[in-house]
């Protein structure tokens, strides 16, 4: 019999009962019936309930143990009556009467307990990670990402991509979030970077001749935390195509990302390729988003026009300074108390928003502040706009386009939640196509890059030399699923001459485009071919196909919301004879000067 176990703690059934088997575990729960001590085993695989009667030589070694300390035990199988039999457990059906027990490990007394579902703090889960680890939620949550990765894996090399690791150890790179920058010994004064994404590398495969390119990526941004992005590091399903358009992307990631869906989906439906396809301007239009939530059924109309020159004075003034008002129905909720429409202006408020104006529609007429101030043509246009019906509300945002938009799309969300509109049971791709290629900063009037400058403009080098830059669009597109953003792609601009013009316009010199971008820029002019991709972020998907709010829950070792390993006590100080070593001498702030020498002491 092997050392340490013969079966693992998930194996036994009702058919090994009568052997002779060994299993090794962690004490997960003990149960003192006087007479009797029961002890669940656990393993990754499973528990196994273990019984030893009060005469038996091992119960006392069993009774003084502690949670969590790992055991190996010799016992025969024996089947549990039908009164005692757990059907919840795969093991249910059977029993190990105990005859020999030997402590691989002690456990001294748990910060956290691991059996039971108690909520404990981030601080106390994350400093404590190794226990936190072995509670079933958690322990789940990291077996789905491996088996999520393994199946991308699968299914990217059954799509004919080959996955290549590009280096970690790359050159700073001026666009995007901050650098996590390393200090180079050999060449003192000169820093490498972690790669933000291998964005560079894969193109110069691309270039390179390699035609489909993927990798399980780790990518490393110094940017804050979001319930949908964890600080610090992260990882994506990067990958590359060379001689492709945009459709040609869309038909070979579709498939593998709708097939995963479906394989982990337990139960949930999943939107069969093609994805649906929605236009920057559509989605900003009627959902007041980039990113919509295609579960919620409500959308956003514009009804400027209905207060142009209205009598309703706030919006009438505000259209003539360039605002514009967006329109959000509310079904179903003419009949709501004046409380309920009270409450969502004062939500309106607390947003920044000076309210949240309605009409009612009921009993055919219209009622509401806005309809007293409205005559009944303009009314009856904004029904008709907005598709309503009798027993329908419909409330209104006035602002400037970008803020108009955006608070729409809040509105839009809050007004789902607070009927129950949001479909469940379902994952919802889209893709949203058409960005913008360049904006107007709003402050200093000057043209920039709206998105990804690396993009392929729409209509190329002829657009550049003679469209408005603000109305052209980029070979830009996003997959959403669900409201939440699994990755921007492009197809890229592959062309040096292309590529100088459209960071002119963006204010760059060629001078500054070579110095920043002179590795790839010098691979193009050596003959490049068109190519595209994407980089669908492999914690977002898990996240959602676990269905948790905050994506730490899914990740094996994550940093706080202020980017701290509590765990490994990172980030931390290093020896003075390391920054020697590096040519580094530190130039703190006051406050972290005073916090180093308290620690020091």
């Amino acid at each position: 019999m092997h050392a340490y176990r013969s079966h693992s703690c998930g194996a036994l059934r009702a058919e090994t009962a009568g052997q002779e088997v060994r299993l090794a575990g962690w004490v997960h729960r003990k149960r003192d019936h006087g007479n009797l001590l029961f002890v669940d085993l656990r393993d990754m695989y499973g528990i196994t309930q273990c019984v030893v009667d009060i005469s038996s030589p091992v119960f006392k070694q069993l009774e003084v143990l502690r949670p969590e300390t790992v055991i190996t035990v010799i016992g025969k199988v024996v089947l549990r009556s039908a009164e005692t039999a757990n059907d919840k457990l795969p093991t249910g059906q059977i029993e190990l009467v105990v005859s020999a027990v030997e402590v691989l490990s002690d456990a001294a007394v748990l910060p956290m307990q691991v059996a039971g579902d108690q909520e404990f703090s981030e601080e106390t889960r994350l400093t404590y990670r190794f226990l936190d680890l072995r509670r079933e939620k958690v322990r789940e949550n990291m077996l789905l990402r491996s088996k999520v990765i393994a199946s991308i894996r699968r299914r990217m090399w059954d799509a004919g991509f080959h996955e290549f690791q590009t280096p970690i150890l790359t050159a700073s790179s001026p666009e995007g979030a901050r650098d996590f920058l390393v200090p180079s010994r050999m060449h003192p004064g000169k820093f490498y970077a972690l790669p933000q994404a291998p964005q560079q590398f894969k193109q110069l495969l691309m270039t390179s001749g390699f035609d489909k390119y993927f990798q399980i990526a780790a990518c490393f941004r110094d940017e804050d935390s979001r319930a949908d992005r964890s600080p610090g590091e992260f990882y994506q399903l990067d990958f590359e195509m060379a001689f492709v358009t945009q459709d040609d992307v869309f038909n070979t990631i579709a498939p593998v990302l709708a097939g995963v869906f479906e394989e982990f989906a337990n139960g949930k439906t999943v939107t069969k390729p093609p994805f649906p396809r929605i236009t920057y301007d559509d989605a900003m239009l009627k959902y007041g988003s980039d990113k919509p939530d295609l579960r919620n059924p409500l959308l956003v109309t514009d009804v400027t026009e209905a207060y142009r020159g209205s009598n309703f004075g706030l919006f009438a003034k505000n259209i003539e300074k360039g605002s514009i008002v967006r329109a959000i129905p509310a079904p179903k909720s003419a009949d709501q108390p004046r409380s309920w429409f009270d409450k969502l202006n004062e939500w309106a408020r607390a947003e920044g928003a000076g309210g949240l104006g309605y009409i009612q529609y009921k009993d055919g007429e219209a009622k509401g502040p806005i309809a007293k101030n409205l005559d009944a043509e303009r009314v009856a246009k904004i029904k008709v706009a907005t598709g309503v019906q009798d027993g329908d509300s419909v409330f209104f945002v006035c602002d400037a386009k970008g803020k108009a938009e955006k608070f729409a799309g809040a509105v839009r969300t809050k007004i789902c939640d607070e009927l129950g509109l949001l479909e469940q049971g379902e994952f919802k791709f889209c893709w949203i196509v058409d960005f913008p290629m360049f904006e107007r900063n709003p402050d200093t009037g000057q043209i920039e890059f709206s998105h990804n400058p690396f993009s392929m403009p729409q209509g190329g080098l002829e657009a550049l030399l003679t469209q408005d830059p603000t109305t052209i669009k980029a070979y830009q597109y996003d997959i959403v699923c669900n409201g939440v953003e699994l990755s921007s792609g492009a197809i890229r601009n592959h062309r040096p001459d292309v590529m100088y013009k459209a960071f002119e316009i963006a204010g760059y010199s060629n001078a500054d485009v070579e110095s920043r971008f002179g590795g790839m820029l010098n691979a193009f002019k050596y003959g490049a071919p068109p190519h595209g991709g994407s980089a669908p972020g492999i914690d977002r998907i898990v996240m959602l196909l676990a269905n948790e709010p905050n994506i730490r829950e899914v990740i094996l070792f994550p940093m706080t919301g202020k980017a701290e390993d509590l765990l490994m006590q990172a980030p931390n100080s290093v020896s003075a004879k390391q920054l020697k070593e590096l040519h580094i001498k530190l130039d703190l702030p006051k406050e972290a000067k005073k916090d180093d020498a308290v620690a020091k002491v």
